[in-house]
């Protein structure tokens, strides 16, 4: 599980939530026309910008963004590395006596079911790179779903604001009507605001960020299955994976 995530969020709402409840009733918070407009207009004018499988496909990533926690890079770096070295010594047959535990990771697991049927290093590489241009054109499709959703969101609060204030302004003579309509006007701008600014902004970064550090750790996934079908010198793709690396991950496997 990502922490850094759920937690961000859990704060964020916790102390809007005190903030709430401290300052007054938080039943007066709570409007259901203001949600409807918010949170309902908000995927129907989203999903008008793309496909419905494009909206439920950045849903589903999004939740996996909230509870999934990437492999350390430097740490797949070290496992690419020994994968390397077992496959010098004992040769293709064994990584097919590995194939099983890699499943958890279907990236890995093909990169290495590529190497054990003997496909050719270049080969290898080619396959690997398009399935990384496709994760990350996917992700930037998921990513622009949600930042589109955080510009409707705004906009939806300001839609139901002004249908509150058109509520309250004709029905002045009644002034029982009056408080209902303002908690409208009001309200939606709050849940635009909280959708955009406390959800999807910050859920797109997050997506932009892991799809970015994803597509490293499939590089360097993609590096080594293409040097071990190749029998290259481990400390040729130690040198190699090294130049993907930033300085402070660089790997020392041989020091």
């Amino acid at each position: 599980m990502d922490m850094a995530t759920v937690l961000g969020l859990l704060v964020a709402f916790g102390l809007l939530l005190a903030a709430i409840v401290l300052g007054g009733s938080f039943v007066a918070f709570m409007n259901l026309p203001s949600l409807l407009i918010v949170i309902g207009g908000t995927f129907a004018v989203t999903s008008i910008c793309f496909t419905i499988d494009e909206v439920v496909r950045a849903q589903r990533i999004m939740f996996k963004t909230m509870f999934h926690e990437l492999t350390n890079v430097n740490e797949a770096a070290n496992a690419a590395m020994q994968l390397a070295e077992m496959a010098r010594k004992d040769g293709v047959l064994g990584l097919q006596k590995l194939a099983p535990r890699f499943e958890a990771d279907p990236f890995l697991y093909k990169a290495m079911i590529l190497v054990i049927d003997g496909t050719p290093g270049d080969e290898v590489e080619r396959i690997l790179q398009r399935d990384v241009d496709a994760m990350s054109a996917r992700h930037v499709k998921s990513a622009s779903v949600l930042r589109k959703a955080a510009e409707i969101s705004p906009a939806m609060g300001l839609i139901g604001t002004l249908i509150g204030l058109v509520q309250m302004l004709s029905n002045l003579d009644d002034p029982s009507n009056i408080g209902p309509a303002m908690a409208v006007a009001l309200l939606t701008t709050l849940y635009g605001a909280i959708m955009a600014n406390m959800v999807f902004s910050p859920l797109a970064s997050k997506l932009e960020r892991n799809s970015e550090e994803e597509a490293l750790l499939n590089n360097v996934y993609a590096m080594a299955a293409a040097s071990i079908s190749r029998q290259e010198n481990p400390r040729r793709l130690e040198m190699l994976i090294n130049t993907l690396l930033p300085p402070l991950q660089r790997l020392q496997y041989y020091d």
